[in-house]
């Protein structure tokens, strides 16, 4: 890594207990990503970490203690499911500890410095998931754990949580909806699942401006993202300086994704990271952790993810720049202007420049 840059990735093959069957939220995602790093020959590039079990002590940060007991009770007695969508088996409490704590595991590497930032190939994935609830193949939230133990075991007082699933992380919004010491910023498809997201969801109380969601129309491609990336995150992290950078990465956004109707292309991933790792460059000395959420079509995951760490790593293996691009369309400049709107009392970049 001729950059310097220390980038590690999370990985155990205990993630694959949590058993789903055909589902989409599937043990085939993470095989398909790994077998794609050796197949590139980029594994021995990389710190592989293996995580550590996330106390229940450090799922309370988030959760409550009933929904704790019964995701644990749920799992013992050989249940298949939470609810329609989020598919458990006996093994799926201690997997979703595990995927807890690869994220705190991540957390502890950045924040003692001994790696710039790490990719954490865990499962089960975690934005959707409320204090009370799991849903959407969600259990535990990850993001939200770990922003947490950030906050009190390094005492930071800026988080930002970048969220660029093609689905609202209305678990993650809903953890810091009061909260300003965590900035939640989330692009995402609209309308889709789970139907939360509206621009006008701006945070309450001392939590107001500290929620901006960025809902696109089915088809938005790699320069919408870019653009709203670029005049919308950018300067608000020049305000709010964030001391560390979580990112909830999805992957289903991608054209080739079977569950929703977006056209990124795999390069855009690469791109979005970038974006990223400028802002934690700038501000918090590089520390990004970055936590797989959806995607659902293979091939298209492993090409992503191998985007993502190109980009982190700086191995310069492959462009960021895609062929055929989808330019920014007439609707991404009304959203951004929605937004930027919407956030006038909050952001005084935007206070300052219009729209």
């Amino acid at each position: 890594m001729s950059t310097g840059t220390r980038t590690g990735i999370v990985y155990d093959d205990r993630y694959l207990l949590h058993e789903t069957g055909k589902h989409p939220e599937r043990k085939a995602r993470l095989k398909s990503v790994m077998s794609y790093l050796e197949e590139k020959k980029v594994l021995d590039k990389l710190e592989l970490i293996k995580p550590r079990k996330a106390a229940v002590e450090e799922v309370k940060f988030v959760h409550t203690r009933k929904y704790i007991e019964h995701v644990e009770n749920y799992c013992a007695k050989g249940y298949d499911a939470l609810d329609m969508d989020t598919m458990i088996c006996k093994d799926s409490y201690e997997v979703g500890l595990l995927s807890a704590g690869g994220a705190l595991t991540a957390v502890d590497k950045v924040m003692k410095d001994e790696l710039d930032n790490v990719f954490v190939l865990g499962r089960p994935p975690g934005h959707h998931a409320e204090p009370g609830r799991g849903m959407g193949f969600c259990l535990f939230n990850n993001a939200a754990i770990a922003s947490c133990y950030a906050m009190r075991e390094y005492k930071l007082e800026r988080v930002l949580i970048v969220d660029w699933d093609v689905h609202h992380g209305n678990g993650t919004e809903l953890i810091f909806y009061h909260d300003p010491r965590v900035l939640f910023f989330s692009v995402h498809q609209s309308p889709a699942y789970p139907g939360t997201g509206a621009a006008d969801e701006v945070g309450a109380s001392k939590g107001k401006g500290y929620t901006i969601n960025v809902p696109l129309p089915p088809y938005s491609g790699d320069d919408d993202y870019e653009q709203i990336f670029r005049e919308i995150l950018v300067p608000v992290c020049d305000e709010y300086k964030p001391q560390m950078v979580i990112v909830s990465s999805g992957y289903d956004a991608h054209q080739n994704d079977p569950l929703a109707g977006m056209v990124l292309s795999s390069q855009a991933y690469g791109m979005m990271a970038g974006i990223v790792k400028e802002i934690a460059n700038k501000h918090c000395g590089g520390k990004v952790v970055l936590l797989l959420e959806g995607g659902y079509n293979l091939n298209a995951l492993a090409e992503s993810v191998f985007h993502v760490l190109n980009t982190l790593a700086g191995w310069g293996m492959v462009s960021n720049k895609s062929e055929g691009k989808i330019l920014p369309r007439q609707s991404t400049r009304t959203n951004i202007n929605i937004v930027k709107s919407a956030h006038k009392p909050f952001w005084s970049i935007f206070g300052k420049h219009g729209i």
